[in-house]
């Protein structure tokens, strides 16, 4: 079966329907990797270094044969691993009907050993032109890309989130920055939240996104006007934890139009309680103790004693206070805020505020 190269466009169009297989070290797929992606090392971590180390001591053909011992020990693991992965997502249709995306760092003699072991087997393989790199060239682009932005603001408490949800499955070309980053963006945003990607794998799955909702139809029964398909994304700090939103791409954001939703602070308060009360109260208090500095002494003890205490409703006042302050000062920050600031105002915390939001736009 004849191996393809194929370029990076023609990639991620195939990967909506072909496994891909990230034939890189365990490390560096664990850095980061095609979203997506199944890891199918060549070699170990170990192994990779020997071979680099030979390479720079003793020279290429040297390092090739090396190579080609620990290629020789993996042929047969290497093709079973493959044939599990893909006889589980085919639904057991045999190995010689199906077709894979293989890629390594430089799409170099890595991914080439592989795809030729698959082909021997009745694999068609496509190799990726420029391997990961080209990849990591590619998203750096997307992310830096100018976009049309609506950018969906409100207090903390609003249920921003949840309405973006919504807004996503009613049709919207919707991004949920949270949802890539693992992270709700305050300090109490990692509560029931999966460990952080490194920033290079989120920037990847931000990457991918952008591509996957600049290609959608939007659906026209979403938006007051057809025209309008701008792409909706929750408004954030530089930082959401540990991540980065791109700079480029966040100053994008701050001067994009900002649907604000002004909701009460009594009824984003019972929200707040409702979505937080059940964690454990020792997180809870060590997520305080993070920002007590910046909360006040005082208030930061205040608000560990009511959650001792079962008094969630008075506990999360004294933060929510906190947090519409600091969301008052990004507010404001921004230039021209008077130009992009779009009021909506709701009785209440709702996913039917979407209908507010389409009869404001």
């Amino acid at each position: 079966m004849p191996i393809e190269q194929i370029n990076i466009e023609k990639f991620l169009n195939l990967a909506h329907e072909l496994s891909i297989f990230d034939v890189r070290s365990p490390g560096e797929f664990q850095h980061a990797h095609i979203p997506g992606a199944y890891s199918l090392p060549l070699f170990t971590d170990e192994e990779r270094k020997v071979i680099g180390t030979a390479y720079k001591q003793q020279g290429r053909e040297n390092a090739v044969k090396i190579g080609l011992e620990y290629f020789s020990g993996r042929m047969k693991s290497i093709h079973n691993e493959v044939q599990k992965i893909l006889k589980k997502e085919e639904e057991g249709h045999p190995i010689d009907k199906l077709e894979v995306l293989v890629h390594c760092w430089r799409g170099g003699m890595r991914s080439g050993a592989v795809a030729w072991l698959l082909s021997l087997y009745g694999v068609k393989v496509y190799t990726l032109q420029g391997g990961y790199k080209s990849f990591r060239k590619w998203a750096l682009a997307q992310v830096e890309k100018q976009y049309n932005l609506n950018i969906l603001g409100g207090f903390t408490g609003s249920g921003k989130t949840q309405l973006l949800q919504q807004m996503k499955r009613n049709g919207y070309r919707v991004i949920n920055l949270e949802e890539l980053a693992n992270h709700k963006g305050s300090s109490f945003g990692s509560l029931g939240e999966k460990q952080q990607p490194g920033q290079e794998m989120f920037e990847n799955l931000f990457a991918i996104e952008l591509f996957k909702v600049s290609k959608q139809e939007p659906n026209d029964d979403a938006y007051t006007n057809k025209s309008d398909d701008k792409i909706w994304i929750e408004d954030e700090s530089l930082h959401i934890g540990t991540v980065g939103i791109p700079k480029l791409f966040w100053k994008q954001m701050r001067i994009a139009p900002l649907h604000f939703l002004d909701i009460p602070f009594e009824e984003r308060l019972n929200y707040i309680v409702s979505t937080y009360g059940y964690f454990n109260k020792d997180e809870l208090i060590n997520c305080i103790i993070r920002i007590q500095k910046r909360l006040g002494g005082l208030e930061a003890k205040n608000a560990i004693n009511f959650l001792r205490e079962n008094n969630f409703k008075k506990g999360f006042s004294i933060l929510l206070h906190y947090y519409d302050k600091l969301y008052q000062k990004s507010l404001y920050s921004r230039e021209n805020i008077e130009l992009v600031l779009n009021r909506i105002s709701c009785s209440t915390v709702d996913i039917n505020n979407i209908q507010k939001l389409r009869f404001n736009l």
